[in-house]
Order: structure tokens, then C-alpha cells, then sequence
């Protein structure tokens, strides 16, 4: 039973008020029309509390606008949703379509570092973000007292003599909750083992990255990833003002889990809203994503932290290959992953985070 404007819902009781679930929320497609963006599919999604995002289907189904009532959730590059055609997979090219966004996923056979793994060039974070989806799928429906909305999707990495994987996500959310739900699941539909490697890259921005904001998760350790990154280990958790030339730290995280399996991480901002507080948080299954990977980037225009689960670290395949770390699909197989986004809307919640963070960790 959705809660809308401080008032519980049943169905008759809402759509007596209302000409159209969409006066609401739920989803909606339509199409970008101008300079690289132009012809990117978009599903938005509307839950009816002021949570507001889109889901693209020309770029992996990917997230990339995510607001709530008028907040931003996540950092946007300058880049824009740049169609896939424009995607250049050699070594760094494929931060020119790195849009930002609430969630871009990297993979499906590798992501991480360029690297040259057995004879076959790689580059930055695989080809998954710049696959159009196909039978592409939006709708909405009512279960009981409950309306549910969802896009759905799939995506399919595959090359003669060569790997055949096929991604099917599957994005929902429900009327009156300011979170998202996530499904993938991985299939190897080809005849031979196949490498697999999966990460999310959520880009954190403004006003829960800023200057009194902080990264807050269940860290037992915390690891840089050079020598770039130690000098600020001491204060990996924390974001200063913007600053000039800032080079970007990677930390790897060994994060607790709960009695369910379960990890939470959050950026929050107790400053944020006129001292309100904002943030929000992601949860996840760790024994489908071990790995946590933390990039801070506190530029000039580029101030982001993004949280990371993963099954590898980022370092590339080849690294991973050689720490014997490569996970395979083997012909048939399937993974499948659940991620959860929700919204932080005051002091009160992030405290409650905080709390169970710290008994977690003391646990």
C-alpha cells in the first residue's frame, strides 16, 4: 500500500483521485534528440515521493539522471548520454561516453585498467555501457494495494570464435518508496569458458559529495591502490573543497557483511538541505560482489566519489588472471546479481545508518 503526501493508499482509494496512474509516478519512454545524445532511448522513472530517474536502454540500460525532490544523487560528467555509436574502445576512450550518472556498468568479460591479457588488447572498463539493449520492455501494473513499475532489458556481448554473453536486467521500483531495485543475470550462451567480470560504478555527486560529506560504510580495511593514493588515506572517507589538479585515489575495501549476506554503503551529507541532512545509500549481496572499490575525485568539475561493488578489483584482467582471481562462465552457466538504491532523506536515517554500521563493525 503506496504512502503518498504523508497518506496511506489503497488502489480504489488513489485512482478515484487521479485521471491516470501517471499523475503519479511510474514509467515513461521517449527519445534524446540533440548532438551526440541524439536517438538515446530513455525509460523515466516517477515513484510518486519526488525519486525521479532514468534508465537508458541505448547505453546497457544504465542509470543516469537520479534526483530527489530536486536533489541530485548523482555526479554528471560533461560528456552528456552520449550514443553508443560514438563509443572508442581502445586504452582510455571510453571515458569519452563515461556520462557519470547514478550507475554505469563496467564488463562483461573485463573491466578495469587497459591491459593486454594472452595476446588480446583491452581497454578501459569493457564494452557493456555502450551495448543498446534489445526486447526492451516498460510497464506498470497494480499487485493488490501495491503499484509496481519496472524496465527490462538485454544486452549481449558476443564476437565469431570468441565469448557469447547475454546480461538481462531487469529495474523496478514501487509507488510511494524513494529506492530502486536491481536484477542481472549473466548467461554464457556460447560452447566455451567464457571470462566474467562485473562491476557498478555509482558516481556519487553534490549535495551528498561536498565539502562536510562523507563515505560511510563498513570498512574492517582499507588499502590504496598506489602511490597516488596514500598520502590521503588518513582521510579517505572525507571530501575538502574542490581542488586544482587533483589526481584521483582508488581504495580497495574489505567491507563487513550482515547476518543476511548483505552490504550497505552510503554518501551522506549532514550539512546538506540547510543542515537537514541528505544522502543516500547502495546495498548489496557480497558473496556475489566481494570486491568494493572506492574512486575519489575531487577536482575542479570533477568532484565525485563513486562506490563500487565488484567482483574483481580494477587493476585488469590480466592482473586479476595472474592473482587467480578470473572468474569463468562455463557454457550454460548463469550469475546473477541484486542491487538496491535508496535515498537518505534526513539526519534521522543517516543516523540510523551510522548506528548499525557501528555495531556491525564492533559485532
Amino acid at each position: 500500500m503506496p504512502k503518498l503526501f504523508g497518506e496511506e493508499f489503497t488502489k480504489d482509494k488513489l485512482l478515484r483521485l487521479v485521471g491516470d496512474i501517471s499523475q503519479i509516478g511510474g514509467v515513461r519512454r521517449y527519445q534524446l534528440s540533440d548532438g551526440k545524445e541524439k536517438g538515446v532511448e530513455v525509460v523515466e522513472f516517477r515513484t510518486g515521493t519526488g525519486f525521479r530517474f532514468t534508465v537508458l536502454p541505448s547505453r546497457g540500460m544504465d542509470i543516469s539522471l537520479a534526483e530527489f525532490q530536486g536533489k541530485s544523487l548523482a555526479w554528471r560528467s560533461h560528456t552528456g548520454d552520449v550514443a553508443p555509436e560514438f563509443y572508442e574502445p581502445e586504452g582510455l576512450g571510453w571515458l569519452r561516453g563515461f556520462f557519470g550518472g547514478l550507475l554505469v556498468t563496467c564488463g562483461m568479460t573485463h573491466f578495469g585498467a587497459p591491459c593486454v591479457d594472452e595476446g588480446q588488447p583491452l581497454g578501459l572498463h569493457g564494452r557493456y555501457s555502450f551495448t543498446p539493449a534489445t526486447n526492451v520492455w516498460a510497464d506498470g501494473k497494480w499487485s493488490g494495494d501495491d503499484y509496481i513499475f519496472w524496465a527490462e532489458g538485454k544486452m549481449r556481448e558476443a564476437v565469431i570464435f570468441g565469448e557469447n554473453l547475454c546480461l538481462t536486467r531487469r529495474i523496478w521500483g514501487r509507488l510511494g518508496e524513494s529506492r530502486l531495485y536491481l536484477q542481472d543475470v549473466v548467461e554464457n550462451l556460447g560452447y566455451n569458458s567464457t571470462p566474467h567480470m562485473l562491476l557498478y560504478h555509482v558516481n556519487g555527486g553534490y549535495p551528498a559529495v561536498a565539502p562536510g560529506g562523507r563515505l560511510l560504510c563498513p570498512s574492517r580495511k582499507v588499502e590504496p591502490r598506489d602511490e597516488v593514493a596514500l598520502p590521503g588515506l588518513g582521510q579517505w572517507n572525507q571530501f575538502p573543497d574542490p581542488i586544482p589538479g587533483f589526481k584521483e585515489m582508488v581504495y580497495f575495501h574489505d567491507l563487513a557483511e550482515d547476518e543476511s549476506g548483505e552490504v550497505v554503503s552510503a554518501l551522506v551529507n549532514k550539512k546538506a538541505d540547510a543542515g537537514k541532512g541528505f544522502g543516500f545509500y547502495i546495498r548489496y549481496r557480497k558473496q556475489q560482489l566481494p570486491k568494493f572499490i572506492q574512486w575519489k575525485m575531487v577536482g575542479e568539475g570533477h568532484y565525485v566519489c563513486g562506490m563500487e561493488p565488484a567482483t574483481n578489483l580494477v587493476t585488469g584482467r590480466d592482473k586479476a588472471r595472474e592473482a587467480g582471481e578470473l572468474c569463468y562462465l562455463e557454457p550454460g552457466e548463469k550469475r546473477e546479481y541484486h542491487l538496491e538504491i535508496g535515498i537518505l532523506p534526513s539526519n534521522k536515517e543517516i543516523e540510523e545508518l551510522e548506528g548499525k554500521i557501528e555495531a556491525l563493525l564492533k559485532a
